[in-house]
């Protein structure tokens, strides 16, 4: 990473959270339970509240027994996942429950661990906090190789109404089943266009498996991915904060919840993913985003990780030729074949305006910003459009730029962008690429 993309302390706090997070967000934020109460509200999935404790008097008159099978207490204050404890079920003798680190808990120790809550022993300053119980999430059958006894979530950096940056946190026997980098945790980069897992991070040094395992942590599909993308473009608008992040978990019958809201996200998921954040926040600061299907669409045409980080170790690396054959996928889902030029010397992919317009392609949906360029002919203005396609069986999705090309020969040049992970060799010809594929 380059030091001037990497997003600091000092920027995170008086840049982004100060410029664009309001003061009523930020109260959101830190509460859990308004965090709830607002989410329900607007309709945005997340796991209900069973009971408050306001008062001492709360704790002495409710009828513990009387909860489910499995639950989480939690302070509505708390930092870091201090105070959290997450029973997953009731003991043989039905006098207690078992918690996810699998030590036996009785109504007395709930009772006295919600006093030291309301005391404001895990809160901000010790300063008096309100407890609560509240919907278990268990772990979905995606993760139940890959976290140890906690529950993965997936934290989402959304800015502007576009998803920038992404990773998921696994628990660990480090972490105690907690999904706390800080305390152990694993940390996994995540490509935001396809929801397939790059690198991961564990003590600030990057590995390849699970600790203590030989299973991969890259290229892992992560379900309901745009989904999740769509959740969290949800839940910051509702929040009123502009720059967030947001912790998702995915119930195994429910799908995606949101947990939490961060008006302060840590900093680590640019480790995690081994890019800079700061640039990614600079790049989509000044875009009109229509709505939420806009901002997934922006997230995924311009934040695709390289091929090479995120496919599975054991594939080969590509090679292509200068020219080749794509298949673009229209509007209405239809797909068309064409040859493309390979070019290194290009940045950004383009297509031709008659292409585009024939595919469907520059409907106002698929459209994500104008950009003014200045060329021989003038000043012209070229939309910049949402494009996926396949290039020797791998799908891009990508951002390109639409143009004029009737007099050349070739209707798209794909930009050295989108060619991250392949290798170009400009003396195999086309069809001696087909043959192969046969």
């Amino acid at each position: 990473m380059k030091a001037s993309t990497i997003l600091g302390l000092n920027a995170r706090t008086q840049l982004f959270s100060y410029l664009y997070n309001r003061k009523k967000g930020k109260a959101i934020a830190v509460s859990k339970i308004k965090t709830e109460k607002v989410l329900k509200a607007n309709d945005v999935a997340t796991p209900k509240i069973i009971k408050k404790f306001k008062k001492p008097s709360d704790i002495l008159n409710f009828k513990w027994y009387s909860l489910p099978d499995s639950f989480a207490l939690k302070p509505s204050r708390g930092l870091g996942g201090e105070g959290i404890i997450v029973v997953k079920k009731r003991t043989h003798d039905n006098e207690g429950w078992i918690t996810t680190a699998r030590k036996r808990i009785t109504p007395e120790d709930l009772k006295l661990h919600t006093l030291d809550i309301l005391e404001g022993a895990y809160s901000l300053n010790n300063s008096p906090d309100v407890g609560f119980i509240q919907e278990y999430v268990g772990r979905h059958k995606a993760f139940r190789r890959l976290a140890y006894r906690g529950t993965p979530d997936i934290r989402v950096i959304v800015f502007n109404k576009i998803p920038v940056m992404a990773m998921m946190r696994l628990p660990t026997k480090d972490s105690g089943g907690r999904s706390n980098l800080h305390q152990g945790a694993v940390g996994v980069g995540i490509d935001l266009t396809t929801g397939i897992t790059t690198k991961a991070i564990w003590y600030t040094k990057y590995i390849k498996y699970k600790p203590g395992t030989k299973r991969k942590l890259h290229g892992i599909k992560i379900p309901f991915w745009t989904k999740i993308l769509r959740l969290a473009i949800e839940g910051q608008q509702v929040s009123g904060l502009g720059y967030l992040g947001i912790d998702i978990m995915i119930h195994p019958e429910k799908g995606p919840m949101i947990i939490e809201l961060n008006n302060q996200p840590g900093l680590q998921i640019q480790l995690a993913n081994g890019v800079g954040l700061r640039k990614r926040l600079e790049r989509v600061e000044d875009l009109h985003v229509r709505d939420t299907e806009h901002g997934i669409k922006i997230a995924k045409a311009l934040f695709s990780t390289p091929l090479s980080d995120r496919v599975r170790s054991d594939e080969a690396i590509l090679t292509i030729s200068a020219l080749e054959e794509i298949t673009i996928k229209g509007q209405d889902k239809t797909r068309k074949k064409v040859t493309a030029k390979v070019d290194t010397g290009a940045w950004r992919t383009s297509i031709s305006e008659s292409l585009a317009q024939k595919m469907g392609l520059l409907e106002k949906n698929n459209i994500l910003w104008s950009k003014t360029v200045r060329s021989s002919l003038g000043e012209q203005v070229r939309p910049i459009i949402s494009l996926t396609f396949w290039l020797s069986g791998r799908k891009i999705t990508t951002a390109a730029s639409v143009a004029k090309r009737m007099a050349l020969k070739y209707p798209i040049i794909i930009g050295r962008k989108d060619l991250k992970g392949l290798l170009i060799d400009p003396q195999i010809s086309i069809d001696r690429i087909k043959k192969a594929k046969q």
